[in-house]
């Protein structure tokens, strides 16, 4: 399988400017993608192919060839998304911005690795001449083989590896079903096939987003009374910056211990397939510009940090690993409507009841709807009794 670590690294202070230039020169890569495209369309009135825009960025920059063509190619998965998106009806732009960075990545022929923790990334020819590689130390190779590396910035100059790690998906002979309702509160509430059910809290990563705001707000005040490049301002937007970098890895560090409680929590229930409730779009119109609310402010910036997207790209990769799928499927009226009756309505405390004499926890109620809409095809009680709820919170 293939995972990617992140790390700091050593070099000499001539090396350390080279890198800083190539994420510059990426920059440049990606400006000119930006101005290729144009051309083309406005010529053609056709998008440009991807030969065309390797072939209009070939030679012309001081890296090597498949750095370029890496940033070609996120030009276009950025294009080809933002157009998926747009066919679903949302209002996604196409790649426009400019840009002074971008990272740059090495793969392939692209770099060596030595044993000892020496990484030397190759930057190809430039006017018929090699140019010399840069040299870096890192303290701890990852096990595995080494796919990609690419140079970030995070407070500083890291390296992201990704690389085989030899491991296998495993099979297993499990029969359950499981259902995620996924919410802001609860990050995962779940119903298994078995009866057993349970409830994840999120309430320490909303706490980390608060505090994240809170102290993002009052920095903001603060740059807005400074001139802009000014001593006082750079120190203010290094501190925001730490607090940027600081609450990021909060907030990863919560969302795998959450993701691997619920991944453990299936292999004891032996669940073979997990239904993930689709909620792509909650957070549109959530802009505090935009003239026509529906929705309170207080209840936008809570949309708007829910991480529920990565979430389910944190369980893809670790349920796959156990031999455990998982899809996203529609999850539309499964909070509103009782199993029992076709009533629907909204709640605002956490115990859904029904005029019917129905009544359980909000969140279990969701994942129960869901799991029969999408495993029975409508919404109705379940063929199972649910045993008493789970309860688990990030440590």
């Amino acid at each position: 399988m293939i995972r990617c670590m992140k790390t700091p690294f050593r070099a000499s202070k001539e090396t350390v400017d080279r890198l800083f230039q190539c994420n510059r020169i990426s920059g440049e890569v990606w400006n000119r993608c930006l101005e290729l495209a144009k051309e083309t369309h406005l010529k053609t009135g056709k998008w440009i192919t991807k030969s065309a825009l390797q072939k209009g960025t070939k030679g012309i920059f001081p890296l090597h060839s498949q750095s370029v063509q890496a940033v070609c190619h996120k030009y276009l998965f950025a294009r080809d998304a933002a157009r998926k998106a747009r066919k679903a009806g949302h209002k996604n732009k196409y790649p426009y911005k400019r840009k002074k960075h971008f990272n740059t990545k090495w793969a392939n022929n692209g770099f060596k690795v030595f044993e000892n923790g020496k990484i030397q990334l190759s930057m190809g020819d430039f006017e018929g001449k090699r140019q010399a590689p840069l040299i870096l130390w890192i303290k701890e190779l990852p096990e595995g083989e080494i796919k990609e590396i690419e140079l970030i910035f995070d407070r500083q100059l890291q390296l992201s590896i990704a690389y085989e790690d030899g491991q296998e998906v495993k099979e297993n002979t499990f029969l359950n079903r499981s259902a995620i309702d996924v919410g802001e509160v609860h990050t995962i509430a779940a119903v298994a096939e078995n009866g057993e059910n349970i409830i994840i809290t999120g309430r320490k990563i909303r706490s980390i987003h608060r505090l994240r705001n809170k102290k993002l707000a009052e920095l903001q005040r603060k740059m807005s009374k400074c001139t802009k490049g000014s001593k006082q301002w750079k120190k203010y937007n290094r501190a925001k910056r730490y607090v940027l970098s600081k609450s990021n890895r909060q907030l990863q560090d919560a969302l795998h211990k959450t993701t691997k409680q619920f991944a453990d929590w299936c292999m004891e229930n032996e669940v073979k397939e997990v239904a993930f409730g689709c909620v792509d779009g909650v957070q549109r119109n959530t802009s505090r510009r935009k003239k026509k609310r529906v929705r309170r402010r207080t209840t936008n910036q809570k949309l708007s940090n829910w991480s529920f997207g990565k979430v389910y790209a944190y369980l893809t990769y670790k349920l796959e690993a156990k031999g455990i799928s998982i899809d996203k499927y529609d999850e539309r009226f499964t909070t509103q409507q009782c199993p029992c009756c076709p009533k629907r309505r909204k709640v605002s405390s956490r115990i859904y009841t029904c005029t019917c004499g129905y009544s359980n926890h909000r969140d279990i109620h969701g994942a129960s709807n869901f799991f029969a809409k999408t495993f029975y095809g409508e919404i109705r009680a379940l063929d199972f009794s649910l045993k008493n709820t789970k309860y688990l919170r990030i440590a």
